[in-house]
Formats: structure tokens, sequence, C-alpha cells
């Protein structure tokens, strides 16, 4: 077995060897593929986390009652913990409502520090569900609870927020499996070319008995080795430009949901990834080429 497969191997490259413009025609094509393939990867992958991050940042602000009494409140909370799309509940005292509020103006929010005798803000709840995206649900329900004074969500930019994400990762899909089917024609194309120039010798093989996998063999070794030869270029700029890209722009997004993956190990699996697409097609475009030539 080891002594065949060495045989298949060592046929393979010969091959390679002799049709050097038709392997090198085969391995740009995979390369210019996977190079697509990757940065897409990449760049939907991103933005993927960035909107995972954030929709769990959305949460749901219910202001207490300005006469609601200890026991009142503590009955809404537990209420709001019964409701059954709820995760989180964090109670923050309209003293730290106001401290939160001085925080967030800067400069401008010390002019507020005037009220902390007489605080005129509510008590809240900070309520996180458990899909963001029953936030919606969650809230109407809340509102109908006693006691509630108000409850908001930003209901506008909320559901922009998940029309926008669920768009951008249908696209992304779409995308993605558009420009996978395309490499695998591109390269089936390309290897039917090479093979159509040996048919011949297919033909001979043929009629001396060799059986179909026999002649398979160094076809399939051949597409393996172009693929995973296709997919060391696009390796090679992703990890030569990703960690500078994530250098470049985390200074200009501080503060802001968008944080780019960490190199690593981010890029090793993407890197992983493109030799098994590579892989995969290189083969897959070898096997359906081949197909019709062993029909003698």
């Amino acid at each position: 077995m080891i002594k065949t497969l060495g045989r298949h191997l060592r046929e393979s490259l010969k091959s390679l060897g002799r049709n050097t413009w038709m392997t090198f025609a085969s391995i740009s094509a995979v390369t210019v593929t996977l190079i697509l393939v990757g940065v897409f990867m990449v760049i939907m992958l991103n933005l993927n986390n960035m909107a995972s991050k954030a929709e769990k940042e959305v949460e749901i602000k219910v202001l207490v009652e300005l006469t609601a009494n200890q026991d009142q409140k503590n009955k809404l909370e537990k209420e709001i913990k019964e409701i059954s799309e709820i995760s989180s509940v964090n109670y923050s005292s309209k003293d730290e409502e106001l401290k939160n509020l001085i925080e967030s103006l800067g400069e401008e929010g010390k002019s507020f520090s005037m009220f902390d005798q007489e605080n005129p803000l509510n008590d809240a709840f900070i309520v996180k569900t458990s899909d963001p995206h029953d936030t919606p649900k969650a809230a109407k329900k809340i509102e109908k609870l006693a006691h509630t004074y108000k409850v908001t969500y930003g209901q506008e930019e909320v559901s922009r927020l998940f029309n926008v994400v669920g768009v951008a990762r249908n696209v992304g899909i779409v995308l993605i499996i558009g420009l996978l089917f395309t490499a695998m024609f591109l390269i089936s194309n390309t290897i039917k070319i090479t093979i159509f120039a040996r048919r011949k010798e297919i033909e001979i093989m043929k009629l001396v008995g060799a059986t179909n996998w026999f002649i398979r063999w160094p076809f399939f070794i051949e597409g393996l080795l172009l693929g995973i030869c296709g997919s060391i270029i696009p390796i090679a700029i992703l990890l030569g430009t990703y960690d500078q890209a994530v250098q470049w722009i985390a200074p200009k997004v501080q503060g802001s949901f968008i944080e780019l993956l960490p190199y690593n190990p981010f890029v090793f699996q993407i890197s992983a990834i493109l030799v098994l697409i590579g892989a995969i097609i290189g083969v897959w475009g070898s096997l359906t080429s081949i197909r019709k030539f062993l029909k003698v």
C-alpha cells in the first residue's frame, strides 16, 4: 500500500513538472480565489464579532416610580426576574444614576452636582435578555408591571441594529458560498485542460487493465498539491498584514464597539481553513474533471 502510494506521489510530481504552465495556471487560479475568499472571510468574521458584541450591549432600563417604597421595588425586581426572556437584573439607585449621568457628560456634567441633595432621578433596574432579539418582547412585558414608570431600550436603534446584522450575515454567507463555487468551477476547468492533454495516457492505462481508482490516485494527489500550494500566498498575505491592520485600526476606533479579532488564534484558524478549502477544491476539481476520460 505504501509502495503504491509512493509511486502515485512520484507520478504526480513528475506530471506537475512536465506540465509547468498548466501547473502554474492551476495554482494561480487557486491563489487568486483563496485571496478573495480569505479577505472576505476576515471581513465577515470581524463584522460578525462586532455585531455580536453590539447585540450583547443591548439592555433595558426600567425606571421605577418615585413614590415606590422598598417593598414595592423588591416586588418589581422579583416580577422582572420571573419573565422567561430575562437573564440578569441589576439595581441602580438614583444616586448611582446621577453619578453615571455626571460622568457621561464630562466637564458639562459638573453642573449637575447641585442635585446631590435633591436628586430628581428615578431608581432603575438594568435588565438584559438571554437573546438580544427578545428585548422588545421583554420590554413590553415589563411595561405592564406595577410601579414601572418608564421602560427604555432605544427601540429604533435596536431594531435597526438587528436588521443590519441580519442582512450583513446573510449577504456574507451567500457571497462566501458563491466564491467557493466559483473557485471550484475555475479549478475544475483549469485541471480539465491538464487532463485533456494526457487523455491518451489515460486511455492506454485503461486498455492495459488499470482500475479507475489506480488512474485517479495520481490526479487526486495532484489536485491536493495544487490546492495546498495555491493556499500558501493567501496565508502569507494574511499572516503578514492582519497584525498591522489591527495595530493601525485599534487607535482610531478606541472606545467604540469596533474591535478586530485578536491575531492569535484568529489568523491561524483562517490559515487552516484556507489550506482545507484549497485542498478540497483541488481534489474536487481533479476528480470531477477526470470522470469522463475514464469512460473508454
